[in-house]
């Protein structure tokens, strides 16, 4: 370790590493933190895989619990007990400076931990809890679990010395919703390696997925569930195909299987490519394949982690128009009326046929990513939040 260097315990209440939006902000940031000269290490659940260059620490494991996907789960409770108790054995051991939690469960148990050894507490807010929540369809706005929820959310949130969080929507809500002071709360966006996340040769990624290379493509990387707009997406996959019988779509993520059934009711598998759950440092080559990219989240208290890997690999996007998407995109993303299934068909079919547009695009984005969205300058922000937080 280098002179300035920190001990940094972060706390990931969920499965990690499973390729997934939280999990690649917990491992880029870990990992650019690591390069940088600092001590990381990432204490998470049984389940997932260890990535390379950062050390992570296990709870023990618990046979009967396999879910990967994100979202809420009664299981939870027993599993962040059993995260306390690592943690708090860990601590022990490495005698950390600081102590980074991710997500509100990971803020819970940091801050049990920070008030028994006296640790400055960062927060690493990725979305509201309760929004998540109801997202996920766990329980209906106004029920007693709901309101039981935002005043768990309301404690965990006023518990952080600090808090970052991965947008400025987050953080504004933080600000003007929970009533948290502005000077607590910074916001530092996702990020995207730049080197690792590029563009690819073409033809060499339709050679890998088997497909032609006259085909106009669109792709999605992503969970599949509601709230991402996976649904939204199909109605759309729907429309394009009567337009733009020529346009496929390439769908990488997971769970799929409900969605690859989904696809043949309705009449829409012959467009659709799925592959399952896309290994991390796979996704660049497989990205590369697409012509164009789209991102329909509808969920508007989370980031779109997404994009910033679009953009590295020199993917026009078309998105929703809200403030999230236009905080990564900037002037240069595709931008459609918020939820509007019909514009989003007709923007896909009309801007996968502009060669000079989506050429055009291609090369922005990646020098918006290279110039604005790369981890190695995200790190200096958080190396800057770290001191700020230690500061006598």
């Amino acid at each position: 370790m280098t002179e300035n260097a920190l001990r940094v315990l972060m706390i990931a209440p969920t499965p990690y590493f499973a390729d997934r939006g939280c999990h690649v902000r917990i491992y880029e940031e870990a990992r650019a933190l690591t390069r940088m000269g600092h001590d990381v290490c990432v204490a998470t659940y049984h389940l997932g895989r260890d990535m390379p260059g950062v050390r992570v620490v296990r709870t023990p494991p618990v046979p009967w619990y396999r879910k990967l996907e994100a979202g809420p789960s009664w299981h939870k409770p027993y599993l962040d007990v059993l995260l306390l108790l690592r943690a708090l054995s860990e601590i022990r051991s490495f005698h950390p400076h600081l102590i980074h939690a991710h997500l509100h469960e990971g803020a819970l148990i940091g801050t049990i931990l920070s008030r028994l050894f006296r640790i400055p507490l960062l927060f690493d807010y990725q979305g509201s809890l309760s929004g998540e929540s109801l997202n996920h369809g766990f329980f209906r706005e106004q029920s007693l679990l709901s309101r039981l929820f935002k005043a768990a959310e309301l404690f965990i949130d006023r518990r952080g010395d600090m808090i970052i969080t991965s947008s400025e929507n987050g953080r504004q809500e933080l600000v003007k919703k929970w009533g948290i002071p502005s000077e607590k709360v910074v916001n530092l966006i996702d990020g995207v390696d730049t080197e690792e996340f590029r563009p690819h040769s073409q033809s060499e990624a339709r050679r890998t997925l088997g497909i032609p290379d006259n085909m106009r493509v669109v792709v999605y990387l992503g969970l599949f569930n509601q709230y991402q707009g996976i649904d939204l997406l199909f109605d759309v996959i729907a429309l394009v195909k009567a337009e733009s019988p020529d346009v496929s779509f390439l769908l990488m993520g997971f769970p799929d299987t409900e969605y690859r059934a989904k696809a043949f009711k309705m009449g829409i598998a012959d467009v659709i490519m799925f592959t399952g759950r896309v290994d991390y440092d796979r996704a660049p080559l497989f990205l590369s394949a697409g012509d164009l990219a789209v991102s329909p989240k509808i969920s508007l208290t989370e980031a779109n982690g997404k994009l910033f890997n679009y953009m590295a690999c020199g993917l026009p996007t078309v998105v929703f128009d809200n403030q999230i998407n236009r905080e990564i995109l900037g002037d240069d993303g595709i931008y459609v009326e918020y939820g509007n299934a019909d514009l989003l068909a007709k923007t896909i079919s009309s801007t996968i046929h502009d060669d000079v547009l989506l050429e055009s695009l291609s090369i922005r984005v990646r020098e918006r990513a290279d110039m604005l969205h790369s981890w190695s300058s995200r790190s200096l922000s958080l190396d800057a939040v770290y001191k700020k937080l230690l500061a006598p």
